[in-house]
Parts: structure tokens; sequence; C-alpha cells
């Protein structure tokens, strides 16, 4: 029991930590800013579905679909940071808050951003995929399996939860306060991709130049 605890509690940190609710929650503030607290509810729920899928998927086949694909998780890196760093810039100059939808765009939009980048890569990045397959090869048992799943979708939950909350945070601050907030994200996000990029790139270079 104490040691289904332990790797529960492991589990549980270790994916919160990946895949950071609150460091989420901003940049679905910013890019579902035009939306109504009903699109933006069902954002948030599509994001967190489809984002527990994947990690689901990646977590019980393993190394298969990377090795079947000839993918390298420092390959899904550099992408990740591919996609943050031009995300950054469209958040720094104020972009995604500015874009006025029509009624027949709404669903498309909430589609598309509930997939990328919410689902992939802000809730299913490489780190919770790897942290998914280390954890579930480390697993050995059924139990420590299914701790391993609960762990994960409760913290997809509170993810969930936290990017619900955001519409409260959105009326608060006004356009302009979600503008300042935006363009600060955008810093902080293209850094993100900057670390994201290089952590990937530099064990691929390594690769090359040992060979």
């Amino acid at each position: 029991m104490n040691d289904l605890l332990t790797y529960g509690i492991l589990a549980f940190t270790s994916f919160f930590t990946l895949i950071n609710p609150l460091g989420v929650m901003p940049i679905f503030m910013t890019m579902s800013a035009g939306l109504s607290a009903k699109d933006r509810a069902k954002t948030a729920k599509k994001a967190s579905i489809v984002g527990f899928i994947i990690i689901l998927l990646f977590a019980l086949s393993g190394q298969v679909l990377f090795k079947f694909f000839g993918i390298s998780v420092d390959s899904f890196r550099v992408v990740g940071g591919i996609i943050f760093f031009i995300m950054g810039m469209d958040m720094l100059q104020a972009r995604l808050t500015t874009v006025k939808l029509k009624d027949s765009e709404v669903k498309e939009y909430v589609n598309d951003i509930s997939i990328t980048p919410m689902a992939i890569p802000m809730i299913a990045g490489p780190g919770a995929i790897t942290n998914a397959i280390v954890l579930m090869e480390d697993a050995g048992t059924i139990q420590r399996a299914g701790v391993l799943i609960f762990a994960l979708f409760a913290v997809v939950l509170i993810t969930y939860f936290i990017l619900l909350s955001s519409s409260r945070i959105i009326k608060a601050m006004g356009e302009t306060g979600n503008n300042v907030m935006m363009r600060l994200m955008g810093l902080i996000v293209m850094v993100i991709a900057v670390e994201f990029f290089f952590s990937g790139l530099k064990p691929i270079l390594q690769g090359i130049l040992g060979h």
C-alpha cells in the first residue's frame, strides 16, 4: 500500500510539474479571449480530453510508436519549440485577441486551438509524454499502472478546472489588461520555446557529431 501511495505521489507531482496547469492558463486565456464563456468552456473540455487521451496512448504503447515512426523525443521538443516561438511572437504583437470571429468561424476556431496548441503541445507536451512512457515502463504491476493513469487523470481534471476559471479572470481584467498580459506572456512563451528547441537540438547534434 505504501509503495502504491509513493508511486502515486511521484506520478501526480511529476505530471503536475510537467503539464503545469497554471502555466497553460495564461496562454489559454489569451487565445480564447474573443470567445464566449460557453465556447471557452467547450475549448477547455476538448483540449483536456484530447491531451489526456494522447498521453495515455503513449503511456500504454511505450516506445513502440516512437520506434515505429522513427521519432525521437528530442525531435518532438524541437518541433514544440518552433510552435511555441511562433505562438509567442503572435502573443507579443497582441494578434491573438484582436481577431474578431464571425459566428460561423467560432466552431472551427474552437476545434483548431483545442487540439493545437492547447492539447498538443501545451497539455500533452514532450515532458508529459516522456514521463508517461518512463513511469509506465517502471510500473511493473497492473495496480501501479492503474495508479499512474488515475494520477494523470487527476492532473488533467485540475487543468480543466483551472482553464474554466480563466473566464472570470478575463472578465475582471478587461481588454487592456488582457493585451498587457498577453504581451508579457508572449515573452515568457518565447523563452520557453528557445529552451525547448535547444534542449531537443543539443542531443541530436551530439548524436550526429558523435558518429
